[in-house]
């Protein structure tokens, strides 16, 4: 049976804070896993469980399980969040995380696709985001995986913001698109004109190709059934899309894209704060990371531009 407590403060990140479905389901599963480890069956136990020294215990045995440090430490975060929670609720007077100490992470820069690659992908795929009309089923699937990694590309927005798209949430007037992010915060990301006009062809073949009544309310992407696109179904087209180029190297998802976009508009003089409001990140330190790609990329330049560089670092011609 679950603990009123976990309950009360699944309710509490669910409907005040407002945080998605799967992270809800991470948290559910991380509080469950520390009961069980606790033996806490009851709302007192669990209370009494919250200390240091059992904690630790858990950390060590999530540790033993061989799960990596970076899983470790969202099962800790969770429980301190749980734990900041309580002390509001007066049931703890203090976060007893804060006195544990966490398994370090190895930094790990987040990976991108090369300009080139992404463009020799694009050239490739136009004939998909043109106004040739759609004759088969096939041919509506193609036009859908090329969208999707589109607007991946063209708006840097995150897999869960895809699948919560509306048709009415581009305005194709204003050439602007409506998402909404974490914590239910919504934004505008401007639109090419490009952009635009591939996904207003897209529609008109969902039109033709899907049928059915749409609204404003309706989902931007579906499947070729006319359902509503989902989480796996997406990573798996860009993985495929991506795979089909033949020219990517490395991991193939929505978030690697998401981290080509931020690079290459930092690569190109957009300003960190710009990016941060871009992406829809809550703090400059979750945009920061960008720079030591940014970084990377500049330096390639430079050894391979600059004069001295190029003589072998002599003074001189």
């Amino acid at each position: 049976m679950e603990s009123r407590l976990v309950s009360r403060y699944l309710e509490y990140i669910s409907a005040v804070r407002r945080y998605s479905v799967r992270t809800c389901e991470i948290y559910t599963e991380c509080l469950r896993s520390f009961c069980e480890f606790a033996d806490a069956g009851s709302d007192d136990e669990l209370a009494a469980s919250l200390v240091p020294g059992m904690i630790r215990g858990y950390e060590v045995q999530l540790l033993g399980r061989k799960l990596k440090a970076r899983t470790v430490n969202l099962h800790v975060s969770v429980l301190s969040g749980f734990c900041r929670f309580l002390v509001k609720e007066g049931v703890l007077k203090s976060n007893p995380v804060k006195l544990v100490s966490r398994p370090k992470i190895e930094k790990r820069l987040p990976g991108f696709f090369r300009e080139s690659d992404m463009a020799a992908y694009f050239a490739r795929t136009e004939i998909y985001a043109s106004d040739i009309p759609d004759t088969k089923p096939e041919d509506y699937v193609r036009r859908l995986s090329r969208a999707v990694v589109s607007t991946f590309y063209n708006t840097g927005i995150r897999r869960s913001e895809l699948v919560g798209l509306r048709r009415g949430d581009i305005d194709f007037s204003r050439e602007v698109m409506r998402v909404r992010g974490k914590g239910d915060k919504m934004r505008e990301i401007p639109l090419l004109h490009s952009f635009c006009k591939e996904i207003s062809l897209y529609l008109q073949s969902v039109d033709t190709m899907v049928g059915g009544v749409w609204t404003p309310g309706s989902p931007l992407f579906v499947t070729a059934k006319g359902r509503a696109v989902y989480p796996e179904y997406v990573a798996r087209i860009v993985k495929q899309e991506l795979e089909s180029a033949g020219v990517f190297s490395g991991r193939k998802s929505p978030h690697v894209l998401r981290h080509t976009v931020a690079t290459e508009l930092l690569s190109d003089g957009a300003d960190l704060n710009s990016i941060k409001e871009f992406l829809g990140h809550s703090s400059l330190a979750a945009t920061q990371v960008y720079t030591h790609n940014s970084i990377g990329k500049l330096k390639s330049v430079y050894e391979s531009a600059h004069p001295r560089a190029k003589n072998g670092g002599k003074n001189g011609d």
